[in-house]
């Protein structure tokens, strides 16, 4: 059996395992997550990636399938509300709460567990859950980022997905504010 297909079974059994879970049951605290890392709940290679998933779009669902593609099981961690203020992004960013943006990537079947950091990045919740995988998008150099060094130093590695869609929240809103049409 090649990976893909080992991936796929793990996919298949996690998907009868969790059919019956309410999707907020897949949110998580970061200590929630980590026991059931440690309880052997989520198959590995695990797989994390973070955002702040503001205004879920194509491109978003797009590349979080492709990220869960990657292992056994997606952790995706969603800014909280004051590290998306610190972020510097527009001044009434985000548009919706941070329970509200986990809820939406925790309905979405690509997703096992979705949990939060308050931190400006998500350095400190990586060391903590120790994934196999980090991903983020592809406008991002990964070698620049302290997350890659810090999941190589276990044997980890770091993936730039490219975009597919060509979308963005930004250029969403932009639209929506000013009335432009497809």
């Amino acid at each position: 059996m090649c990976i893909r297909d080992k991936r796929l079974v793990w996919r298949y059994i996690l998907f009868l395992k969790y059919k019956k879970m309410r999707f907020e049951d897949k949110i998580l605290s970061p200590d929630e997550v980590v026991a059931k890392i440690q309880s052997g709940d989520l198959p590995r290679p695990l797989v994390f990636t973070n955002g702040v998933f503001d205004i879920l779009h194509r491109g978003h669902v797009t590349y979080l399938e492709q990220a869960a593609n990657l292992g056994g099981s997606l952790v995706v961690a969603v800014n909280t509300d004051a590290s998306v203020k610190r972020l510097g992004k527009a001044a009434d960013r985000p548009f919706n709460t941070m329970q509200d943006r986990q809820a939406l990537l925790a309905a979405l079947q690509s997703t096992q567990v979705v949990t939060f950091f308050d931190e400006d990045t998500p350095y400190q919740l990586i060391e903590k859950l120790r994934p196999d995988i980090i991903v983020k998008g592809g406008d991002y150099d990964m070698e620049k980022l302290a997350e890659t060094a810090l999941v190589k130093s276990w044997g980890g590695k770091a993936i730039a997905i490219d975009f597919q869609h060509e979308r963005s929240t930004t250029a969403l809103v932009n639209k929506i504010k000013t009335g432009e049409q497809q």
